[in-house]
């Protein structure tokens, strides 16, 4: 019984270990503040450090509120992105597969503005984390589909790229508030 003890805080510890590693970019030095602190703890600094730079409210934020703050960065984009699908369907002369493939990518987005996405930020404004995970990684999910149809070359790549990399930093921020962080 002892023995089980002994191996399961040793585990609790090797578990606990890379976190611990961490510590020191979360307490160093007093010129980097929490937006920058977060951002390095996330796949794409420079993608995080700008949306979250570009909210005057982030300064003021906890870790939760930068987490709503890329969220809503997020839902931003994907409009955008969803936007400029459907101006290159309302103008287009190109080739059936091209707008058979941008008319899927449309009905991909449409249910990732209008309802993923702005569950997934309400579930996060109440603390359900859980199912913001679940809603932005639906989402991410979906925008690749759309994005296996396109060519590199298509206009709306760079915002499925852009969207699919502020997701991925969003739910970064949204797992260090589920281990606690900050």
């Amino acid at each position: 019984m002892r023995l089980r003890t002994t191996l399961n805080n040793l585990h609790l510890i090797l578990l606990l270990l890379p976190f611990l590693s961490l510590l020191p970019l979360l307490h160093s030095s007093s010129d980097r503040n929490l937006v920058e602190q977060t951002c390095h703890l996330t796949p794409f600094y420079d993608i995080c450090l700008s949306a979250l730079r570009s909210s005057p409210t982030s300064a003021s934020s906890d870790l939760h509120g930068l987490a709503q703050i890329i969220a809503g960065s997020v839902l931003q984009n994907a409009n955008q992105t969803l936007s400029q699908i459907q101006q290159l369907l309302d103008r287009s002369t190109a080739d059936p597969k091209t707008e058979q493939s941008l008319a899927y990518c449309a009905e991909l987005y449409i249910p990732v503005v209008k309802y993923t996405l702005p569950q997934a930020i309400d579930a996060l404004s109440r603390g359900r984390l859980g199912f913001a995970v679940y809603g932005i990684s639906d989402a991410v999910d979906e925008i690749g589909g759309c994005q296996k149809l396109l060519s590199l070359e298509s206009p709306v790549s760079e915002g499925n790229k852009l969207v699919t990399s502020l997701a991925t930093v969003a739910l970064a921020i949204i797992k260090l508030l589920q281990k606690g962080f900050f």
